[in-house]
């Protein structure tokens, strides 16, 4: 049998089938192979939608035109600063390429009447201009929101959530309700999603160089400070806890693709409950948490300061434009006890 067995496989015959098999599986292999890494250049969507390609442009950023800050990290990363981009380029490609942004914001309590008005008229001026834009208004008390006259494919869609009796419950929540709305309404309209707080007032271009896989930002007191000074929430009991880490992030601004951001959220989310059951809050709440997220998950793009910047701090002379500013506080009152 073993003799008869090579004689066959010594045929011409047989040699022309195997070699067609092997041609054959390998076409199938490259195939597959293909079909993966073309749906890696694509934006996961919603089933029924249209596919819309991944925009990489940052080949064609500058990272020498501000030598005196940091403009990439250690994972090449770029931090993106004011003249290391061409912005007409960007908003081309993604003009083009039909990209749709969600923009969430929590207005609960005090803040609706404080901050509301003043966010989304500046954002209408300023942020992702000539993109889709779909503002989502997180509130507890929806007939108070503001009726504004939105720009032409801008919309805005007002999702009630609970009255909580903290205001760190309100901040805490947020993660799991907006992890919710990316899966039963975002991702039926928008391939991007930014979540920012309402306490802001746009100043200047917050654009679609913004845009990313997975985006953090530099928090303004924190980005020139050594990470010893790093206010880490240091309690081990916590699911916050770090050690160390690369940067101190601001949970004023996160975004990126609808999967990475829902993942962010699903994770900060666990993490408070599981602290909850062990009697544990971490320091600074979502944000701690968003810290060890962004710390295990590189972000894929940084935000520098000038996306988000405290007038207050004097040593500003990094911060060519200001995009974003903070708005002023008043805790005593605007917070819940």
């Amino acid at each position: 049998m073993t003799r008869w067995f090579a004689q066959v496989l010594r045929s011409n015959t047989t040699r022309c089938v195997l070699f067609a098999a092997l041609v054959s599986s390998s076409a199938v292999y490259l195939f597959h192979r293909r079909t993966f890494v073309d749906l890696a250049d694509y934006l996961p969507v919603a089933e029924g939608q249209q596919l819309r390609q991944r925009i990489d442009l940052d080949h064609t950023l500058n990272f020498g035109a501000r030598p005196l800050v940091q403009t990439i990290t250690a994972w090449k990363a770029p931090i993106l600063w004011e003249g290391m981009f061409d912005p007409n380029h960007y908003d081309q490609k993604h003009i083009e390429n039909d990209s749709s942004v969600a923009l969430t914001v929590f207005a609960v309590g005090r803040y609706l009447d404080a901050y509301l008005n003043t966010f989304l008229t500046s954002a209408e001026k300023h942020f992702m201009l000539g993109l889709q834009v779909t503002y989502y208004v997180f509130t507890d008390l929806p007939e108070k929101v503001p009726t504004l006259e939105l720009g032409p494919r801008r919309s805005l869609k007002v999702i009630q959530v609970p009255k909580y009796s903290r205001w760190q419950d309100i901040s805490m929540m947020r993660m799991k309700m907006i992890s919710d709305a990316i899966e039963s309404e975002i991702r039926h309209n928008c391939n991007y999603i930014f979540c920012l707080d309402v306490d802001q007032e746009f100043k200047g271009r917050f654009g679609s160089e913004a845009l990313g896989d997975s985006v953090a930002l530099l928090h303004a007191w924190f980005y020139k400070r050594p990470k010893e000074s790093f206010t880490y929430d240091r309690n081990p009991k916590s699911k916050a806890f770090m050690a160390t880490g690369d940067y101190y992030y601001h949970a004023a601004i996160f975004g990126g693709v609808l999967d990475t951001v829902k993942d962010l959220a699903d994770y900060c989310f666990l993490n408070i409950m599981e602290d909850k059951l062990n009697n544990v809050e971490a320091l600074w709440h979502d944000e701690s948490h968003l810290n060890k997220y962004f710390w295990l998950h590189k972000p894929s793009r940084l935000l520098s300061p000038e996306y988000c910047w405290d007038t207050v701090i004097r040593e500003n002379e990094d911060i060519n434009v200001t995009r974003l500013v903070w708005g002023a506080k008043n805790y005593k009152q605007l917070r819940t006890r």
